[in-house]
């Protein structure tokens, strides 16, 4: 790693996001998605997600045939998985990207907190 660049804010998060803290934890205090792609597609996204989720709402109050409702349910999971495969996709190329840029105990941590997302977003 020839001249590190230390993380800043346009780059993954905050500055210090990600840094292992003088108590050797790291901060994840702050998590902003700046450095993320375009956030206004993925606000376009979760609201017709948020749409969707309306219309479920209404079919089950107007007691609309099960496997209606269950086929636009299903249609959400995988509406809500794809805008989570974008964020995870966006976290591995600035985030993870930024910490090998740093050191290698911040990709270290980085690649630990992606694996604990994948095993989390794959349940």
């Amino acid at each position: 790693m020839d001249n590190p660049k230390p993380a800043t804010k346009s780059d993954c998060h905050a500055p210090q996001h990600g840094e292992p803290a003088a108590n050797g934890k790291v901060d994840h205090s702050e998590k902003p998605l700046s450095g993320h792609g375009d956030r206004a597609k993925l606000i376009a996204r979760l609201k017709r997600i948020e749409g969707q989720v309306r219309g479920v709402q209404r079919m089950v109050a107007e007691e609309e045939y099960c496997i209606d409702v269950l086929t636009q349910i299903a249609a959400l999971q995988s509406a809500l998985k794809g805008v989570g495969l974008v964020l995870l996709e966006e976290h591995m190329a600035h985030c993870v990207v930024q910490a090998a840029r740093t050191s290698d105990q911040a990709v270290e941590e980085k690649l630990e907190e992606v694996s604990q997302a994948i095993a989390r977003f794959t349940r």
